[in-house]
């Protein structure tokens, strides 16, 4: 039997069967999602590759929408004073 290589990937595989057994639908899988990030907040990405894309998307989504520009669309400003 050998070793597991990644720490958490026991965790991320558990995420994927249950997104598939629930029709991808998150919510269902919370239970899931959190042994995930406590087996993330315990090891760097460097030390378990399945956190890497984890974690990255655990700090997109705390971050306060205004300072998220990568990816995002911005609507044009509109100038109050238009000309008459």
């Amino acid at each position: 039997m050998s070793p597991q290589k990644d720490p958490c990937q026991r965790q991320a595989c558990a995420i994927q069967r249950c997104l598939q057994a629930h029709s991808y639908m998150e919510r269902m899988c919370e239970a899931e999602l959190q042994a995930m990030h406590l087996c993330c907040s315990k090891y760097t990405a460097q030390q378990s590759p399945c956190c890497s894309g984890f974690q990255n998307q655990h700090r997109a989504e705390s971050e306060p929408q205004h300072s998220r520009s990568e990816g995002g669309t911005q609507l044009p400003r509109v100038s109050s004073s238009e000309p008459q």
